[in-house]
């Protein structure tokens, strides 16, 4: 046998290891996911109309089950009580007004996925999503839809990723019409006062302020973050400050909170929060890593998710509650949660 034979018999050999290995760490996977739903206890719900009636938060439910990624509902008030399950399966979900945007993969098509908009009624609409399920936000009233998908990689802590970011102004009756969307892309960048143009540019998470026009987002460039001011009527965006990820602009206007990595190893982000007005940065009392887009419980009070620890991202995750001014200590809002949008 040629030594070029033996190369290739042995890349063949290789080849067939490596697929083996990887089916059956799918199949243990599919089984472990089989198991937990079959020992999960049954989840008591309640009819989604008992809950939205009254302020309330909308979440994706971890817990293994027949429920597992699915949109639930609690009441403001009882955040620890029953919940009620829309029927929507999503990875990433948020709801404001009459709507919620759903980020999920298509039926039947692997690494396939789509943005869907449902409004109570249950008018849909499919939105622009070219890629993996990134970030969801709608603004206050409904009327605007932003997603942000990896084109290529899928940590915002590796080299090389890509995203696409694009905002899908919504009509303002039902049932729900998707306007063209606007990819971030394409408006006029300024950075220290000179428009720029870079090729490694990058927008994510997306948050909108009330005037259906400025929004805030990351944009990222030459190996840093920034925190951006957008306006949607110029298709314009200026950078205001850098290492600042994944902004949520406060329900009275005033504030963003933020992710931000400082001189920590990618991938370790701490929580901050700044004042517009006085260009005040304070850090939170948040010790962990959180890699997630915050929502506002009130203007006092912050919310994300953080994974179980060695969860795998198989048992799940809790949304957590903080206060925004750097004082307190994380607690536990609602178990087995992630993805919380406030209906006030």
């Amino acid at each position: 046998m040629s030594a070029r034979a033996r190369l290739v018999a042995v890349l063949v050999v290789i080849a067939l290891l490596v697929g083996a290995t990887a089916a059956y760490l799918l199949a243990a996977r599919a089984t472990q996911q089989r198991l937990l739903v079959r020992t999960a206890p049954a989840q008591q719900a309640v009819p989604v109309s008992e809950v939205r009636s009254a302020p309330h938060i909308v979440f994706r439910h971890t817990a293994a089950g027949a429920h597992r990624d699915g949109v639930a509902l609690v009441p403001l008030a009882d955040p620890g009580g029953q919940r009620a399950f829309s029927g929507l399966t999503c990875e990433r979900v948020y709801a404001a007004g009459p709507r919620t945007l759903c980020l999920a993969p298509s039926p039947g098509i692997a690494s396939v996925y789509r943005a869907q908009v449902r409004t109570e009624g249950g008018a849909e609409a499919a939105l622009t999503l070219t890629g993996t399920p990134s970030r969801a936000r709608l603004s206050a009233d409904g009327g605007l839809a932003a997603t942000t998908s990896f084109v290529s990689g899928d940590s915002y802590a590796a080299d090389g990723f890509s995203t696409r970011t694009v905002v899908t102004p919504l009509s303002a009756g039902d049932p729900v019409h998707a306007g063209t969307a606007i990819d971030l892309e394409s408006f006029r960048l300024v950075h220290r006062g000179a428009a720029i143009r870079p090729a490694d540019r990058n927008y994510w998470g997306v948050t909108f302020a009330a005037d259906h026009d400025r929004f805030f987002v990351t944009v990222a460039f030459g190996g840093q973050t920034w925190l951006a001011r957008g306006s949607l009527t110029s298709r314009t965006l200026t950078t205001l400050r850098a290492d600042a990820e994944c902004p949520s602009l406060s329900p009275d206007g005033r504030r963003v909170a933020y992710k931000k990595q400082e001189d920590r190893i990618p991938g370790d982000w701490r929580l901050a929060v700044l004042d517009l007005a006085s260009g005040k940065e304070t850090m939170l009392a948040e010790d962990r890593s959180v890699d997630d887009q915050v929502e506002w419980l009130d203007n006092d009070q912050l919310l994300y998710a953080v994974p179980r620890a060695g969860s795998a991202g198989v048992l799940g995750s809790d949304v957590w509650r903080l206060p925004a001014d750097g004082t307190g200590a994380p607690s536990i809002l609602i178990e087995d949660a992630a993805s919380p949008a406030v209906q006030r």
